[in-house]
């Protein structure tokens, strides 16, 4: 099951990662690159990838962060199948170039996802998971590879994955507001659900509160495939709608399960303020 499905899944993420590596290779750094940069790499990759989902599947309704013909093409469709597609995440990254960036596809089926992949072009690293089948990451032609989340049981010894956006003053609240032990810093929030379902880091939280479906939805089953959590930071499911705008403002929550209701108990008792 969904193994079609996967195919092309992974021929348009390789595809568009080698059309935005060839665009890497010339483009020009911003230093101080803004929060919501686009770049022409963002939209070739986009078109690819839903060009190619679109002719496998024409049925299925597409879902994109940038405004491309493709997307436009589809808005009629109408299929129970949804394809949520984030093709540079992290732009900030790409364009500060430093190759902190990814490439996102995920399959979603009755609000739920149920395939996604995010790949990191600049090292070759592809962490993706299939409903029922587990989590799996392959790097540089190597042969597939099951991932797991920690068993970490304890915040006080927990690692988090945080948005280097934060900076030296977010980082430290983070880890004072959730008693952690160290964070890992990256522009890109699929690396860092990725960072969880592989076991790098216990829990992200996605507080950056206008996170959007193709942000988070090929990371979210790479978690749950992995043993891990997902939810919003309210600690409620989170259904896919295809608007892209299905976490309403709240938040993600991710985490390898065991420390999710302490996670939410520090920003329900306030001990976390996101507007602090």
């Amino acid at each position: 099951m969904l193994d079609r499905e996967w195919a092309v899944c992974e021929s348009a993420i390789r595809h568009a990662g080698a059309e935005v590596m060839r665009r890497y290779a010339s483009f020009e750094k911003i230093a101080d690159a803004p929060a919501d940069i686009s770049t022409d790499a963002d939209r070739a990759s986009q078109e690819m990838i839903l060009r190619e989902i679109h002719q496998a599947f024409p049925a299925d309704r597409l879902c994109g962060e940038e405004s491309t013909p493709a997307l436009k093409d589809s808005s009629h469709l109408t299929g129970p199948r949804l394809w949520i597609v984030d093709p540079i995440d992290g732009t900030r990254g790409f364009a500060k170039k430093n190759d902190e960036f990814s490439i996102m596809i995920g399959l979603v089926e009755s609000g739920r996802p149920i395939l996604g992949g995010v790949y990191e072009p600049s090292v070759d690293r592809l962490t993706y998971a299939i409903l029922g089948k587990g989590c799996f990451v392959k790097q540089n032609g190597s042969m597939p590879r099951q991932t797991h989340v920690t068993t970490t049981t304890s915040l006080s010894n927990a690692v988090l994955s945080i948005s280097r956006s934060q900076k030296d003053v977010g980082r430290e609240k983070l880890l004072r507001g959730f008693g952690a032990r160290d964070a890992v810093e990256t522009y890109s929030a699929g690396i860092k659900l990725a960072q969880v379902a592989r076991g790098e880091t216990d829990v992200y939280l996605g507080d950056y509160l206008t996170l959007k479906d193709w942000d988070v939805c090929a990371g979210h089953i790479l978690v749950t495939e992995a043993g891990g959590t997902v939810t919003s930071v309210d600690g409620d499911p989170i259904h896919y709608e295809g608007t892209g705008k299905s976490l309403r403002g709240r938040g993600i929550l991710s985490s390898n399960g065991h420390l999710h209701a302490g996670c939410l108990d520090v920003i329900q008792s306030g001990r976390y303020r996101f507007d602090a």
